[in-house]
């Protein structure tokens, strides 16, 4: 790259497709949630990038390059002049589509050696912040989703069931815990009708706020009887896929309850 010989380089897998990628590009609000309040983007070529960082230094810069949903270019420096100048270095974002989502990846061009080299470890917490960011956005409604999944095991339809875990779960859906190592809707539509002959009128409830990081859900629940007393309890893990629904969860009993 002419002008900017020294390249770092970083590629990350972000659980959701391009275009819901690509839209922290062009939209400031979302430009926002990545890099810190007030920052903006005029998404077109020649268009300003601001970047606030929440310890309070700007970064600023031009749009070179942007096409959708897979490339966005832009100069970056900082308005102080230090480490580097505005329009000192270029940064190249690049999204394919992949299995699992979106892979990024990131060439940072520099002109110094010096540079290149102190914003190795400063873009691995920015791309792990835009990450959970994405994230955030798409799986806004984790929580209800998660409610979704502990209702349908109290679901004694298995026609209903069926369609309510197609409209929840990919179908490949992956479920393990001390009990169970089920792959899909076929075999885990069996596998909750046998746990209500076995736990008759047990119902599942979430207990507490879900949290969520990386396209993946960490939250407790218990199971009760009709009068609400609580006969077992423990910590599920969900993890969703590229397109919000729910791919695999893996639960774990309390000790008292496994």
């Amino acid at each position: 790259m002419t002008g900017f010989p020294h390249v770092l380089e970083r590629t990350i897998v972000i659980h959701a497709r391009p275009e819901a990628v690509f839209s922290f590009f062009t939209a400031s609000e979302r430009w926002a949630k990545w890099w810190g309040a007030g920052s903006t983007i005029d998404a077109r070529p020649g268009g300003a990038v601001l970047i606030r960082y929440p310890n309070a230094v700007e970064a600023s810069g031009e749009v070179l390059e942007i096409v959708a949903p897979t490339r966005l270019v832009f100069t970056y420096g900082y308005v102080s002049g230090q480490p580097i100048a505005p329009g000192a270095s270029r940064v190249t974002l690049t999204l394919t589509d992949v299995r699992d989502g979106t892979r990024l990846h990131l060439q940072h061009a520099f002109a110094d050696a010096a540079a290149c080299g102190v914003h190795v470890q400063g873009w691995r917490y920015p791309l792990a912040v835009f990450t959970n960011a994405v994230c955030d956005v798409l799986h806004a409604d984790s929580a209800d989703r998660i409610d979704a999944w502990f209702q349908l095991w109290a679901q004694s339809d298995a026609a209903a069931l069926e369609a309510q875990l197609q409209a929840l779960a990919d179908g490949h859906v992956g479920f393990r815990d001390r009990f169970s190592a089920l792959a899909g809707i076929a075999e885990l539509v069996p596998h909750i009708a046998a746990s209500q002959r076995f736990m008759p009128g047990i119902v599942l409830r979430r207990a507490g706020a879900v949290r969520q990081t990386q396209g993946m859900a960490l939250t407790d629940w218990r199971a009760c009887k009709p009068d609400g007393s609580v006969v077992g309890q423990g910590t599920n893990v969900f993890e969703f896929d590229a397109d919000g629904r729910i791919a695999r969860v893996t639960g774990f009993w309390s000790a008292t309850s496994a």
